[in-house]
């Protein structure tokens, strides 16, 4: 439809058709108008992929076979490939899934900041750097979106911590705010042409973010020209006349007293009050009609979607394959030979262990899941005993589908919590008899894996974290291992000290009990369906890792700049203390040596980058040349990255930020030419007086890395 006809399909429409198109008539939909073809607006969940269907009005499932999905990599493995082209291909399964179950709206990607390890959502976001999440952001919209389904990028914005996030005012200036939170969503919106955007739970200077007139109307609107649908996180309104006046245009909620949300019932009273105009529900309605436009919702020519589909499996897995990162080789004990191997031990819970049904609002009904111990018998074939010992107690053991039949919502119970802090982790009983009991077994199930360790041809541990600690609605306390993990190590590599060390989880953990023991250490995600043969194939060389750390990994969570400079997680406010410090930008500046850096990751061959030159190419612009090289015997994937650093600084900037990257695919002895443009934003940083960014003249230093912490080039450049 043209612009004229969806203003006429408006006036149209009756007071009450209107209000029921901007508030939620069932949990997860609005009201459409039949007798004008308006159909309702259907959302779902889907970080992870589409999730499952619950009733109209309460959070139990609808229980059918239907709603079985692929199951994604969480957006922290999918960021891990640093791959655009995968993102923009889990953006096309998404959207297409979400199409296949006629859903409108997929509730995707998180891109919030990883400002600490400890969020329990890290999981569902994609690093600590804005540059990064942004690249690999914008494919992944563009992704969804080519299916005729909008996404909803969220949180918006600063949703960096579950604890108290329901009411937790963020106390940030505007520097970091404009470099480090925003750039993401802004990305999102001009290049990504995102059509919708989800307002956090929290708190901006004062005011809830879902009706902040800074960030809806001020930034989101104005600035950035948005004309999407802005939808509220659910049960993030608080104010009738805020929401009406400061851009939200549809208000979902986890409760079914549908007629009485803020946008419901009380804005139609508010209207004939005088305090909220027709003309703002006009607008809002307005959005949505665009979108529903944009969709072909309305015109009958709307793509059909699938689910399930057999030629996604390949795209999936790859995803996987390349998110594993390979953290430690030392003694080259990788890749394994499965010729040398007649007896593999595999140890650790997360070997078993299928993490689909966790992580609150990120739970999915996965058609199936491939765990590690199942890639590794599928790979292996038979013709290796592999033998599988917990090594440690979880109360959940030996039932990997303990939470499949769980109803409920991490959202609506959350809600319960509000002004206070988050709950122990479910992982974490304080009943002492249940804690002598974990000690108890810990001890038996240790000792049976000592045993079993001391006559295998290799032994891999797989442990790291599960959805009881990577989740919705809570954060971590410690970047410990939980269930004594890091005791079985420690044993574990004095009995063999060749163990294969992979870590399973959502964010970094406190390896520093056993990580100078060991020699060999992986790193892999929830990697989704195919993770586990994925794992198998990195492990026993059928691929060549390539993933590399979207967040640097410290060393324990007091090395963390949000504790050390800031703070975390705060109480009825919490202060960004460390302002655009974040992540790397702190460790490189202020000089702590992390575990690993940002942007680690090894191979099974090596690279050399080598050649760096730079010159002008236009105003403010400069032409990065080098070439890459695989000196090694196996094909395999670099990731140049090119950093820059101002010399000259007018006000206090890191000692570098990630500007360029690449991923480059090299048979052995391969070297290939790369040339990457720098703009003029690559050298900018936000000017709160002038209130715009802007470019310095002066020297600029132009570093090529393997990581943020192996720099092999630089090269100066003069802007005028």
């Amino acid at each position: 439809m043209k612009k004229e006809q969806l203003e006429e399909l408006l006036s149209q429409l009756t007071t009450d058709e209107k209000l029921g198109m901007i508030h939620g008539n069932e949990l997860f939909a609005t009201k459409g108008v039949e007798r004008l073809g308006i159909p309702p607006f259907i959302t779902s969940d889907g970080p992870r992929g589409v999730r499952k269907d619950f009733n109209p009005d309460n959070w139990n499932e609808i229980g059918q076979s239907y709603d079985y999905v692929s199951y994604l990599p969480c957006n922290t493995a999918l960021t891990a490939t640093w791959n655009r082209e995968l993102a923009h291909q889990t953006g096309q399964v998404l959207g297409k899934e979400a199409r296949g179950r006629g859903k409108d709206m997929i509730l995707a990607p998180g891109i919030n900041i990883m400002r600490t390890p400890l969020c329990g959502r890290s999981f569902e976001y994609m690093g600590e750097d804005p540059y990064l999440t942004s690249e690999m952001a914008v494919p992944l919209v563009q992704g969804i979106e080519e299916n005729d389904v909008s996404s909803c990028v969220k949180h918006f914005a600063l949703n960096n911590q579950e604890t108290r996030r329901l009411d937790v005012d963020v106390d940030v200036d505007e520097r970091t705010l404009r470099e480090i939170y925003l750039p993401a969503f802004e990305a999102a919106v001009k290049r990504g042409k995102a059509k919708g955007l989800m307002g956090a739970y929290n708190k901006l200077r004062g005011q809830h973010c879902c009706h902040n007139k800074y960030l809806l109307q001020d930034i989101l609107r104005k600035e950035w020209g948005f004309e999407g649908i802005l939808v509220s996180d659910w049960g993030g309104v608080h104010s009738t006349k805020e929401a009406a006046m400061n851009g939200l245009d549809m208000e979902m909620s986890v409760t079914d007293n549908f007629n009485e949300y803020y946008m419901a019932d009380p804005m139609k009273e508010a209207l004939e009050k005088g305090e909220v105009s027709m003309e703002m529900i006009d607008e809002k309605v307005r959005h949505i009609l665009h979108v529903m436009n944009e969709l072909h919702m309305l015109d009958g020519k709307r793509k059909a979607g699938t689910y399930n589909d057999y030629r996604d499996k390949e795209s999936l897995r790859r995803t996987a394959e390349e998110s594993v990162v390979l953290l430690k080789n030392d003694k080259k004990l990788l890749p394994l030979d499965s010729k040398k191997i007649k007896k593999l031990l595999v140890v650790g819970e997360n070997a078993n262990r299928m993490h689909a049904p966790g992580g609150g609002s990120a739970e999915i009904k996965a058609l199936y899941e491939i765990t590690p111990l199942m890639g590794l018998h599928m790979l292996l074939g038979g013709n290796t005993q592999i033998i599988y010992k917990p090594g440690y107690y979880n109360e959940d053991i030996g039932n990997i589908w303990a939470n499949t039949e769980e109803n409920g919502n991490g959202q609506a119970d959350s809600l319960e919590q509000d002004k206070q802090d988050s709950p122990a982790p479910k992982g974490v009983s304080k009943s002492e008899e249940k804690a002598a009991r974990q000690a108890r077994m810990n001890q038996e199930y240790m000792a049976d894996a000592l045993e079993a360790a001391r006559d295998a041809d290799a032994v891999i541990y797989i442990g790291g974290l599960t959805h009881d600690y990577d989740t919705e609605g809570q954060d971590r306390t410690s970047m410990k291992l939980p269930y004594d993990q890091d005791k079985l190590i420690c044993e574990l590599l004095k009995v063999r000290p060749d163990t294969i060390i992979t870590m399973v989880a959502g964010s970094p953990v406190d390896m520093s009990a056993w990580s100078s023991q060991a020699s060999t250490l992986l790193y892999s995600w929830y990697a989704g369906m195919e993770g586990g043969y994925a794992l198998a194939e990195v492990l026993f060389g059928h691929v060549n890792p390539s993933g590399h750390l979207p967040e640097t990994f410290p060393v324990s969570e007091k090395d963390c700049p949000a504790v050390v400079l800031g703070e975390f997680p705060g109480g009825d406010k919490v202060r960004y203390g460390e302002g655009i410090f974040v992540g790397y930008r702190y460790y490189d500046t202020y000089d702590v040596a992390p575990a690993f850096p940002f942007g680690y990751g090894l191979s099974y061959t090596d690279f050399c980058l080598a050649g760096l030159t730079v010159k002008p190419a236009g105003d403010k612009e400069v032409e990065v040349s080098f070439h890459v090289s695989n000196i090694g015997d196996r094909a395999g994937a670099a990731v140049p990255q090119i950093y820059v650093s101002d010399k000259t600084p007018k006000v206090k900037k890191a000692q570098k930020e990630l500007k360029a990257f690449d991923k480059i695919y090299l048979e052995p002895g391969e070297t290939k030419q790369i040339t990457m443009q720098l703009h003029a934003d690559a050298f900018s940083y936000y000017d709160v007086e002038q209130k715009a960014f802007v470019t310095d003249a002066g020297t600029y230093a132009i570093l090529l890395g393997k990581s943020a912490g192996e720099i092999v080039d630089v090269a100066e450049i003069e802007l005028k």
